[in-house]
Order: C-alpha cells, then sequence, then structure tokens
C-alpha cells in the first residue's frame, strides 16, 4: 500500500473547492489550505471567504491567507508544514521559485487546457471563443514561468457549440478531480513519466476584461455566438441601443442564423421569442437578454410585457473608435 502523501492545498473559487473536495475523498492528507484573502462582496461589501477557505474550515483544516507568498515570514510558514506536495488550483497568486522548491515533490496544478494550448489567466472562455472543439485539464509539474511546466496527466473532453464558459467550467472540473488522483498515485509510487511542452503550440490566455465584453456588430455572428458563450456566466456580453446608448443590455443566450443579412447591429425582426440582428457576416437570434437594474429574461417574456422596449429597424451601437 502506498504511503499517503502530506499535502498543502492553494486555490481560491469554486473549481478548486471542487479539487479540494476530491483530494479529501481519497487517501492522501490535506495538511493545511492557502486560499487569497477574504474579500468584499455584495451591496454591503462586507468581506466574503473564498469556497476553499468555507470547505477547508468546516472540514477542520487549518488556513492560511497571506497577502503575498514572497515574504520570508510566509515562506518559513510554508516550509515549517514539511509537505510532501503543495497541489494549486486556481489560486490566484504567484509562487515565487523558494516556494516551488519547498515541499519533497515539488508544486503540481491543475490547468483547466490541454497545455500548450491556452496558457494563462482565462483558458475556459478563450477555447471557447476560439471555436476550439476540445478541450480538457492538464495535471503539471510547476516552475517558475506561466503555465510551461512539464504535463502528467491530461483528460480531454469536447466543446459543444451551445456550450458556455460556465457549463464548460462545470465539465471541466468533473475531470479535474480524477486526473489529480490519477497524477497523485503516479507521484506516490514514483511512476511519473513527466512530458515537455512544445512551448511553439502554446496560445496566452488573458483575463476577461469587461470593456471587451462589449459586442461589436461588424463581426461575424459566428464569432460573437462565441463571445456571448464564452462570457457567460461573466462578465456577459453586453450591447447598447441607440435609443438609450448609456445603459448596457447584458446578452445572456442567442441562436445562429447564417442566412440573416442586413447592416451590422440593425435588428431585422421580433418574432417566435427572438431578436433577430444583422452581424457583419449572417446574424444572431438574441433569446435571453438583461435590461440595466432588471435579472435576465426570456426574451420572449420581456417582449410580451414590453412590446415597443425594441422594434425592427432599430440599431445596436457599435464600439466607439
Amino acid at each position: 500500500m502506498t504511503t499517503p502523501l502530506r499535502i498543502v492545498f492553494a486555490g481560491t473559487p469554486d473549481f478548486a473547492a471542487h479539487h479540494l473536495q476530491a483530494l479529501l475523498d481519497g487517501p492522501h492528507q490535506v495538511i493545511a489550505c492557502y486560499t487569497q484573502p477574504d474579500r468584499p462582496a455584495g451591496r454591503g461589501k462586507k468581506l466574503k471567504p473564498s469556497p476553499v477557505k468555507i470547505l477547508a474550515e468546516n472540514t477542520g483544516i487549518k488556513v492560511y491567507q497571506p497577502v503575498s507568498l514572497k515574504d520570508e515570514a510566509a515562506q518559513a510558514e510554508l516550509a515549517s508544514l514539511n509537505a510532501d506536495l503543495m497541489v494549486v488550483v486556481a489560486y490566484g497568486l504567484l509562487l515565487p521559485e523558494a516556494v516551488l522548491n519547498t515541499p519533497k515533490l515539488g508544486c503540481i496544478n491543475v490547468h483547466a487546457s490541454i497545455l500548450p494550448r491556452w496558457r494563462g489567466a482565462a483558458p475556459i472562455q478563450r477555447a471557447i471563443e476560439a471555436g476550439d472543439s476540445e478541450t480538457g485539464v492538464t495535471i503539471m509539474q510547476m516552475d517558475v514561468g506561466l503555465d510551461t511546466g512539464d504535463m502528467l496527466v491530461k483528460a480531454t473532453c469536447s466543446i459543444k457549440p451551445s456550450d458556455t464558459g460556465g457549463s464548460l467550467h462545470d465539465k471541466l472540473m468533473q475531470i479535474g478531480g480524477p486526473a489529480l488522483d490519477q497524477a497523485l498515485t503516479q507521484l506516490a509510487t514514483g511512476t511519473a513519466t513527466p512530458e515537455a511542452q512544445d512551448g511553439s503550440q502554446s496560445n496566452y490566455a488573458p483575463k476577461i476584461s469587461k470593456a471587451e465584453a462589449l459586442i461589436d456588430w461588424n463581426d461575424s455572428a459566428e464569432n460573437i455566438d462565441r463571445k456571448i458563450r464564452a462570457f457567460n456566466p461573466f462578465p456577459i456580453a453586453f450591447t447598447r441601443h441607440s435609443n438609450k446608448p448609456d445603459a448596457a443590455i447584458r446578452l445572456w443566450k442567442c441562436e445562429l442564423e447564417p442566412s440573416v443579412s442586413g447592416t451590422p447591429g440593425t435588428i431585422m425582426t421580433l418574432d417566435n421569442g427572438r431578436i433577430t440582428v444583422a452581424c457583419g457576416k449572417g446574424g444572431i437570434a438574441i433569446t435571453q437578454l438583461q435590461l440595466p437594474g432588471k435579472k435576465p429574461m426570456a426574451v420572449a417574456d420581456l417582449l410580451r410585457g414590453n412590446s415597443t422596449l425594441f422594434k425592427a429597424g432599430d440599431t445596436f451601437m457599435e464600439p466607439e473608435a
């Protein structure tokens, strides 16, 4: 029987908490958790603990929340834990080389892409936005580069034309746990066979900004559809009606209408619970949107109670030059 590893876990959001739970359900010992400091949230801006902190405290695991791991005192505190391995999942803080070298077996990361395809902060959204048909999870050994370490285990899944950032996140969360367990077994038994990445095949997946969620109707319908799906549930793609240029209309769901043609940004038809808009090539039918200060609504429900909000010939504004 393999001796259980002493693991320090580092992560912050739900995606990380799911993998922490997978560790807790397995044979290894989680001796401590690192997560980002509590952040203000909601209208009251009260400090809110991360999902990882909540799970860790509920299971009696000591939680550390340093602002940075560059501090020598924080590094000494980590070293005192005498860990075999650190497992990092969407932690949100950079790990200095001194930290990477502290655990006996180093640090491994659960990355939401088949490396080296998408390195960086937003691989899930960028994969959808780029039109990839497949993605997955890579368990890799961490080094000082940005997602450049040797790969231990890969698990793949398809990206369907209906997938959103949220649905793909959940798919990857489900396959990540078993992949992590496989990598831990390899490390614990000394059977791991690290595979170097081909850096020439890598793309950078930068963090999503709210500004880039503004729809450019001169773009093709296919690209706009991908953006709307990729940015759901955050930050949500948006547009502005020419009659109310200061009001952002958030677009939650749409359908492709490749045969539609017209001036980009023009509402062509309103029927069957859809607002069909011409794009640079083809068109999209908006099926769920969110007006300022309101909750997301099906277009059919919105138009039933507000038939004068939109009409054929209205236009959505183009991004400012």
